[in-house]
């Protein structure tokens, strides 16, 4: 290890990562973290290293080794953010008590609360970080989830809805309600700031068909989706990086869905769970797809208010640079 080190031999250093890891070796990974990142201060970049052994200790290792890690802005490099990374292999009590204080404890708590496990009345974990039940709602639905692994990540979407071609009617009439266009739009928003993509909203008189012609189309592959289906969508959107953002993490992704959901049923902050849920199912909800859509992460999403003839509509889109080699996996 010491030579790789003094060589700068990243290859070797990975590789050794593997090895440790595989005969898990804990103590002799965190030292090869640590050399890997104290070796900075010469000049050699080998932090991809030390990333790499952090995320395999918050991976694979016990919750001793893999508690400590969880922390604010580690794993910046990771395949995820290490508190979903621990927090998907390891259950609350296994890690609870090596987890320092700090955002990062909390947003790994909810981690496991979107994998089902019931965290009420647990005092270790600051509300102030994510305002959410510490148990997921009968409303809710079963949320997917990352799963990750020694080299790869699997982002799951929910289950693609059955879409049928939809004729839309003429475009409806703008409404000024900045709360509900940011709200939808900031499901996505890395995609189109920190990645290669972009999103749009629109909230408009009528209903979603006037709404998702408001955003320049005329006939789509459309269909209606339960209040359940439309919080998936909007949760897994919001924790996916896309192509190249960095991940938010699903706990992260289920306090957007639910704000977003707030603001475009006309709720107030914070919300009753039971409330929500009722809201939720009061909205006509549609998932669409624009013409030729084939490949790539993608958000698109309308919803009819009856009781006051609104209708509002998020698209948004990224995908993978054509200059990168065709084939590789698509989250979405």
């Amino acid at each position: 290890m010491s030579t790789a080190i003094g060589r700068g031999d990243l290859d070797t250093l990975v590789r050794l990562v593997d090895e440790l890891a595989g005969t898990a070796d804990w103590e002799g990974l965190l030292f090869l973290r640590d050399r890997s990142r104290a070796a900075l201060e010469r000049g050699l970049q080998l932090w991809p290293a030390a990333e790499y052994a952090e995320y395999r200790l918050a991976l694979e290792a016990p919750g001793a080794w893999a508690g400590p890690l969880v922390v604010e802005g580690a794993g910046r490099f990771a395949l995820g953010p290490l508190w979903e990374v621990a927090a998907s292999s390891h259950s609350w009590d296994e890690i609870r008590q090596h987890v320092p204080p700090g955002p990062a404890r909390s947003l790994a708590a909810h981690e496991r609360v979107v994998r089902g496990e019931n965290l009420v009345g647990d005092v270790t974990i600051d509300p102030g970080v994510l305002d959410l039940p510490a148990v997921l709602q009968d409303w809710e639905p079963a949320y997917p989830v990352a799963v990750f692994h020694a080299d790869r990540a699997d982002f799951p979407s929910p289950p693609p809805p059955a879409l049928e071609s939809l004729v839309l009617p003429p475009a409806g009439q703008p409404v000024e309600d900045e709360e509900s266009v940011e709200a939808l739009v900031a499901l996505a928003r890395p995609w189109a700031e920190q990645s290669n993509g972009r999103v749009e909203s629109v909230l408009v008189e009528g209903g979603t068909g006037e709404a998702i012609a408001a955003l320049g189309h005329r006939e789509v592959p459309a269909g209606e989706i339960e209040p359940a289906a439309a919080l998936a969508w909007m949760a897994w959107a919001a924790a996916s990086g896309g192509a190249y953002a960095r991940r938010r993490g699903t706990a992260a992704g289920r306090l957007a869905a639910w704000w977003a959901a707030v603001v475009v049923t006309g709720g107030e902050w914070p919300v009753e769970p039971e409330a929500l849920g009722k809201a939720l199912a009061t909205v006509r909800w549609v998932a669409w797809r624009p013409p030729g859509f084939t490949a790539g992460w993608d958000l698109h999403l309308a919803g009819e208010i009856p009781a006051e003839g609104l209708g509002f509509a998020v698209a948004a889109t990224d995908r993978r640079r054509e200059t990168e080699e065709e084939g590789t996996a698509e989250e979405g």
